[in-house]
């Protein structure tokens, strides 16, 4: 039975949307298309019911069972009388937004991170490793104030989070307004006036 006949066209379209999406994410075709499957189902399903659904080998949604597990991204239920596995997808966009961003900062930006400490404790020795450590340490600077924002940011309740997200270009007058009256410029209108 084609693929068109286990979903109705909106969730067909989302659900192949994922898939294509996945690779940009760094996720498999099969792996995007199960999770979106599992988001959008109003109740938790079983690797059968998947492997009929988007018409993929059991072997194959068992692989990506296991990958959306290792990413936090789906949770196990089981049901009284029933020995199959069920899954779903967190309900909470939120929730979910914090573990991928979690999960992406582990594998990803931490191990970087300690790249880059530990190359900001060599001495360099020459002009080329001195330019080469001074760049890094900008790079390390940046990533860190951003993960220490992003901590913070977790911090909040969704609500407080989402208004802030909200608030967009306000945030920049607010900051404008706090440096006119501190009598500080911002350190991009101090460039642009030294390049005048």
């Amino acid at each position: 039975m084609p693929l068109q006949d286990h979903l109705p066209p909106l969730n067909r379209e989302f659900v192949a949307h994922f898939g294509e999406m996945g690779s940009r994410w760094g996720i498999n075709r099969t792996v995007g298309q199960i999770y979106a499957l599992l988001y959008i189902s109003n109740e938790p399903l079983c690797a059968d019911q998947i492997a009929e659904t988007l018409e993929f080998s059991r072997s194959n949604v068992s692989m990506g069972l296991k990958e959306l597990q290792a990413w936090r991204l789906v949770r196990l239920r089981h049901f009284a009388g029933d020995r199959r596995e069920f899954f779903e997808a967190p309900a909470d966009v939120w929730e979910i937004f914090r573990v991928l961003a979690e999960e992406r900062r582990r594998r990803e930006i931490e191990p970087t991170l300690s790249m880059l400490r530990t190359a900001l404790l060599e001495t360099p020795t020459t002009d080329a490793e001195r330019h080469a450590q001074q760049r890094m340490r900008e790079m390390h600077d940046l990533i860190d104030r951003l993960m220490t924002w992003f901590d913070d940011v977790q911090k909040l309740a969704p609500e407080t989070a989402l208004q802030l997200m909200g608030m967009g270009a306000t945030v920049t007058r607010v900051l404008e307004l706090k440096d006119r009256l501190t009598g500080k410029a911002p350190a991009a209108r101090h460039e642009k006036k030294n390049a005048a």
